[in-house]
């Protein structure tokens, strides 16, 4: 245990140094593509915005109903189910049937293969509808499980657009997570003014275009108001063209005008149908518009095949990025909305950094203070493998760019007790050796052997207790287990690396004196 060959001496302190080199970075304002990582400070340490979003799946609940309506009629047809009364209420398709043809209706209905009626959702071994018969009347409707999973699947893919949207604006370390069925937290640290992170959040952006026409069309027609002005324009509810074709959207200057407007690019689909759409309505207006809301009605002057075009109307510039940044990120699924808002001041941050630093450093200090009383030379041994250990554990925190919270700091000072346990437990062991053996160097070669098993049966289970809590828990709990599972890590290399080579070097140049811990 105490032989230590010039190799694994030299891997041992060039791991050191080039983890511990990391920590230097959070103090430097450096370019260098080693230096220019840092530990990022959380919400409740730097300050910022916390936001509680509500997805409403009502509209997507009633879509869904909705698109089954066609599909539906189609397959009473294809079974020779003669049907009367058929309406659509809310979530709800209501038709009645004849006694004989109720059975032919369930067989269908409940078959799980091949089902573009009832979709069979295996994770919850359930069909997304249900229905319900009263007197020859049946009532379809959204089952409990095809509920959760529209709302499930609203909520994940509302949590990936808010994710693109606020990474867009550059907001650091972001914590998107979701919270129960329906709701979103966002935290957003060293955001002061989270009034336009509301606004972009507050915006579905779905965009159409969709033909301006002066009669009522097949489709059926809907009167806007073009944004800005007073003009009332009666637009075809058919949609050329949707946000789902876009590939890229960017804030640009009109080269004719010098206003803001925002160029987009489409997809090979996208393009063809705008190429196609345009070409057949030269001389007619189409309308751009955005949840609801006409932008703009600009006349077609030529066909646009090229697969890009511009946005305009009377935008500010900041309107256009915005405008370009919402489309880049794709619509939400529905409306979210802004349940609860909290902005944590930086006061408060540094004032919890100021704490938990003199914590540390009071803790940290009479660690030093009773590890020299207690073991004297040893106790130095002891010392520089703490610090050590401390060091590698920020320079680790540092490589990952971690984020750092109030619990993140408890994990640390955590992890000092524990490095502490591992000296306190080695030397004890090589006290109780130093009394059954003549041989100082044998001595320590059993303490160190006999030691290390209680350190890893300790840290390992500490460890997994760590690691536990980072898969099931989340926010300032991740935290906590991120800077524990890590410290645990570097106190094991401290421990059974640093502090054994040290003790190893001074009994073994002092082999002829009697040395005594």
């Amino acid at each position: 245990m105490l032989n230590f060959s010039k190799t694994k001496i030299i891997i041992i302190y060039l791991i050191f140094l080039f983890i511990s080199i990391f920590t230097l970075s959070n103090f430097l304002e450096s370019k260098n593509f080693f230096l220019n990582k840092k530990v990022n400070l959380g919400l409740d340490l730097q300050g910022g915005s916390y936001l509680l979003l509500e997805v409403d799946s009502s509209s997507l609940e009633k879509r869904r109903i909705q698109s089954k309506v066609l599909p539906l009629k189609k397959e009473l047809n294809k079974n020779s189910i003669s049907f009367s009364n058929f309406v659509v209420l809310n979530q709800n398709i209501q038709f009645n049937v004849q006694n004989e043809d109720y059975e032919k209706f369930k067989n269908f209905f409940e078959n799980k293969n091949k089902n573009n009626i009832n979709t069979y959702l295996n994770n919850y071994n359930a069909f997304e509808l249900d229905h319900s018969l009263n007197e020859n009347k049946i009532n379809i409707f959204l089952s409990k499980y095809g509920i959760i999973n529209i709302r499930s699947a609203a909520v994940d893919q509302s949590i990936e657009i808010v994710r693109r949207r606020i990474d867009e604006i550059g907001t650091k370390e972001p914590s998107i997570l979701k919270r129960g069925n329906n709701r979103i937290l966002v935290e957003l640290p060293g955001v002061k003014d989270p009034e336009r992170i509301k606004e972009l959040l507050g915006k579905t952006a779905e965009l159409g275009f969709r033909l301006v026409t002066e009669e009522k069309s097949e489709f059926g027609t809907e009167k806007f108001l073009i944004q800005g002005t007073d003009e009332e324009i009666l637009v075809s509810k058919r949609i050329i063209l949707s946000g789902q074709n876009l590939v890229d959207a960017q804030p640009k200057f009109d080269n004719f005008n010098n206003e803001p407007i925002v160029s987009f690019t489409l997809d090979r689909l996208g393009s063809q149908r705008f190429g196609k759409a345009t070409s057949q309505n030269i001389g007619k207006r189409i309308a751009i518009i955005l949840d609801n809301e006409a932008i703009s009605a600009p006349v077609i002057k030529d066909s646009i095949t090229g697969g890009n075009g511009s946005i305009s109307g009377n935008f500010t510039f900041q309107d256009a990025t915005d405008l370009a940044l919402l489309l880049r990120s794709g619509a939400l699924p529905t409306p979210l909305s802004i349940i609860e808002e909290r902005t944590v001041g930086p006061d408060l941050g540094k004032d919890s950094i100021e704490a938990g630093v003199v914590s540390l450093i009071v803790g940290f200090s009479l660690v030093i203070f009773y590890m020299f009383f207690k073991y004297k030379f040893y106790g130095i041994i002891a010392n520089f493998s703490l610090i050590s250990n401390l060091l590698m554990l920020m320079g680790i925190l540092t490589i990952l760019e971690a984020t750092l919270t109030l619990p993140g700091i408890a994990g640390i000072i955590l992890t000092v007790g524990m490095a502490v346990d591992a000296n306190v437990l080695i030397f004890e062991r090589i006290r109780e050796e130093l009394k059954k053996e003549n041989s100082s160097i044998k001595a320590f070669d059993q303490g160190f052997k006999k030691s290390i098993v209680t350190i890893l049966d300790a840290n390992i289970t500490t460890l997994i207790a760590a690691i536990i809590l980072f898969i099931f828990g989340s926010g300032p709990i991740k935290g906590f287990a991120i800077t524990l599972s890590i410290g645990l890590l570097t106190t094991l290399f401290s421990a059974y690396f640093i502090s054994r080579h040290l003790t190893a070097f001074y009994v073994l140049n002092n082999r002829d004196k009697k040395i005594t811990i």
